[in-house]
């Protein structure tokens, strides 16, 4: 079985630290901890991994993340995998900081990523994974948020959450979409 795991977030230094790559951060703690290297590729930068038999393909878009929906569409056809079989993992406004929660299908809640994935895909029913990163800023200042990197007290907990967030995506891979929300949503 072939899973697609995508992380969004902007390529580029000047964008690592920040909470709109939340995505790439989850994604780059389950290469670690499964031994895979990003390369560059086409329209992303992607690792493969195994785990408990399963392959899963990860992939961070180049194409910054209001164009996410190109490197999508181009790896489920790519690696010939089902769009029932894919989770993308993304930075949550509406959710507190390190809540975690995973959705079978669902609006776009105004990010710019998972508009574009929904218009290239002509669909709303695929697996987010989503990483609150809380909403403590004023009216008007929701960019910089986003491309702001993460406080002090955000950091110690941080790669924890991150943690937690890879045990989501494993448990997708392996007992589905179902337990794996029972399991773990709300932790």
């Amino acid at each position: 079985m072939k899973y697609l795991f995508v992380g969004l977030g902007n390529p580029g230094s000047k964008y690592e630290e920040t909470r709109h790559n939340i995505g790439f951060k989850v994604l780059e703690a389950l290469a670690k901890e499964l031994g895979g290297t990003f390369t560059l590729q086409k329209t992303a930068e992607v690792a493969e991994v195994k785990f408990k038999g399963r392959t899963l393909i990860l992939v961070k878009p180049t194409t910054y993340m209001n164009l996410s929906g190109k490197a999508v569409n181009y790896y489920l056809q790519q690696e010939k995998i089902l769009k029932e079989n894919m989770v993308v993992v993304t930075d949550d406004l509406a959710l507190p900081f390190g809540k975690l929660r995973m959705k079978g299908k669902g609006s776009d809640g105004g990010h710019n990523g998972l508009k574009d994935i929904q218009a290239t895909l002509n669909s709303v029913e695929y697996c987010r994974l989503r990483f609150g990163v809380g909403s403590d800023f004023h009216k008007g200042q929701q960019v910089d948020y986003v491309l702001g990197e993460w406080s002090a007290e955000e950091r110690e907990t941080l790669n924890e959450r991150i943690n937690i967030a890879t045990e989501f995506l494993k448990g997708f891979a392996t007992i589905g979409i179902q337990l794996t929300m029972t399991n773990w949503n709300g932790k």
